[in-house]
């Protein structure tokens, strides 16, 4: 066991597997760091989104690319080290980097397009935003979009939507 402080959630992300989260001095969360990060980390703020645990898929030299398999789908992500199959890692969606759309698109640059169903809707931390908590089979992810927009694709929950994620905007 060793003790980690740090500001950045891309190391937390990446090095922990217990999450404290101090506010004021004060513990205001402690357990599992993807449960910590999603339950906690989702409520305004650039840091909303989801810490999904995968396992490399396959490997795309040729584009240096890598699949990854979670619960609830699979995503493309970029290789620069060279992931070996079978290998488990770690991937941070960030909800302002997950997309929705109503129906699968076709003839689009986005990699990753995920089924998903809405969970539930939250105000954001700006009146114009809201982040919808989104079921991915047995995983969860947070898309943040305009309250505009979730008006307009009549977000609600129980509604099946589409997820969709740059693969330039996943971390491992």
């Amino acid at each position: 066991p060793m003790l980690y402080v740090t500001h950045a959630m891309d190391e937390v992300a990446r090095l922990a597997d217990t999450l404290v989260l101090l506010e004021a001095g004060q513990v205001r969360a402690c357990g599992p760091v993807a449960e910590v990060m999603l339950q906690h980390l989702s409520a305004g703020g650039d840091e909303a989104g989801a810490l999904l645990e995968a396992t490399v898929r396959g490997r795309d030299a040729t584009w240096n690319l890598a699949e990854v398999a979670f619960e609830g789908g699979s995503l493309w992500l970029r290789d620069s080290v060279g992931l070996e199959p079978g290998r488990t890692v770690r991937v941070r969606v960030l909800a302002r980097d997950v997309s929705l759309a109503l129906a699968a698109p076709a003839g689009t640059s986005i990699q990753n397009q995920l089924a998903c169903t809405v969970e539930s809707i939250t105000p954001d931390a700006h009146a114009s935003q809201v982040l919808v908590r989104l079921r991915c089979g047995g995983s969860t992810l947070i898309a943040r979009v305009t309250a505009r927009s979730a008006a307009q694709l009549e977000l609600v929950a129980g509604r099946a939507v589409w997820a969709l994620v740059k693969s330039v905007a996943l971390v491992e």
